[in-house]
């Protein structure tokens, strides 16, 4: 990886952890930030993700930790209150490098694409729809809220993804390095059984 590349890929990492950005854009803001041509080729994911674990390592590591399980108990909240809807968690919350800056992330996987929104609109939630590149590259609604957690007092973002139920049978398959890119209500409860 040349130089260019990794201090990239640094810059962004440290965007994502102390402004909340999603890799895509840190990419560019850091490459802008770094006084470089818009041609420079950008690290792969992979490679800044890496450089979150480090930057987290260096500068977190007190507060981070505390702060994930407060994102995943809040996820588990709300998986329980859509589980007819089979919600899985992905994103950083999911992954493990996640901040009090970071939202929430879900799955939804439904029959019916309004049942989702109509489930809202009955727990009197208020929410924008809008859309994102889904789990196979195609456009996908997205039911986003604010939501307050407890475990950071303060509102966070749950952004919620609607699939088609057929989508289900992909939605586990493993990164190229193993890794779950998701994962369901039990898998999430074993996250926060397990000590570390």
């Amino acid at each position: 990886m040349s130089d260019a590349s990794e201090e990239i890929a640094a810059t962004a990492a440290r965007l994502v952890v102390e402004e909340g950005l999603s890799f895509g854009l840190a990419k560019l803001r850091a490459l802008k930030a770094l006084g470089l041509p818009g041609r420079t080729a950008l690290p792969d994911n992979d490679r800044v993700e890496a450089q979150v674990w480090d930057y987290l390592a260096l500068f977190c590591a007190d507060t981070q930790p505390d702060e994930l399980r407060a994102l995943r108990e809040h996820a588990l909240l709300w998986m329980r209150r859509l589980t007819d809807f089979r919600p899985h968690l992905t994103g950083a919350v999911w992954r493990g490098w996640a901040t009090r800056l970071t939202d929430i992330d879900l799955a939804l996987f439904c029959e019916d694409a309004k049942s989702a929104e109509i489930a809202l609109i009955n727990q009197n939630q208020r929410y924008e729809v809008g859309s994102v590149r889904g789990m196979h590259g195609d456009d996908v609604d997205v039911l986003s809220l604010h939501s307050w957690c407890p475990g950071l007092e303060e509102d966070i973002g749950v952004h919620l993804r609607i699939y088609d139920l057929d989508d289900l049978r992909g939605a586990l398959q493993p990164d190229a390095q193993g890794r779950a890119p998701r994962g369901d209500l039990p898998a999430l409860e074993r996250l926060l059984a397990s000590p570390t």
